[in-house]
């Protein structure tokens, strides 16, 4: 088991059960200094860059919803069961839309309620986060399926 995030990293969220899942833009260079991810969930609609942790790639076009949805459920729940000890990252291009989605879904499992998440999000972790009417949508439902 690795050493977890800190709340004071940067683009850190605390979801209710106390695990810690860091949201970043692939567009933001990592800083330099031992807060790597051990694991990172990429939301892109094309291949995502090679790094030196385990990683899996979502196919998830800018402004969208994930290509396929049974997919993304199971990334999306195997990224918040590894979060309880591990350091795990969720990034898009900029940070906000898909990375906020799916952080949102995230918390619903976690036991936020659906109507709710989105709103959790935008307050622990960005205001602007979850840019769609159909990825809002989306996460409403996530917690109904």
């Amino acid at each position: 088991m690795s050493e977890l995030w800190s709340e004071s990293d940067n683009g850190v969220l605390r979801l209710p059960s106390g695990r810690l899942v860091r949201g970043r833009g692939l567009r933001h260079p990592l800083a330099p200094g031992p807060h790597l991810p051990s694991y990172a969930l990429y939301l892109l609609g094309g291949q995502p860059p090679d790094v030196p942790w385990e990683s899996d790639w979502i196919r998830w076009p800018d402004f969208r919803l994930p290509s396929d949805r049974a997919d993304a459920r199971a990334a999306l729940k195997n990224a918040w069961e590894r979060a309880a000890g591990e350091r795990v990252e969720i990034a898009c291009g900029g940070g906000r839309g898909r990375t906020g989605t799916a952080l949102a879904c995230l918390a619903v499992l976690d036991g936020v309620p659906g109507e709710e998440a989105v709103a959790y999000v935008r307050r622990h972790y960005d205001r602007h986060a979850v840019e769609t009417p159909w990825q809002r949508r989306y996460v409403r439902r996530f917690g109904e399926g």
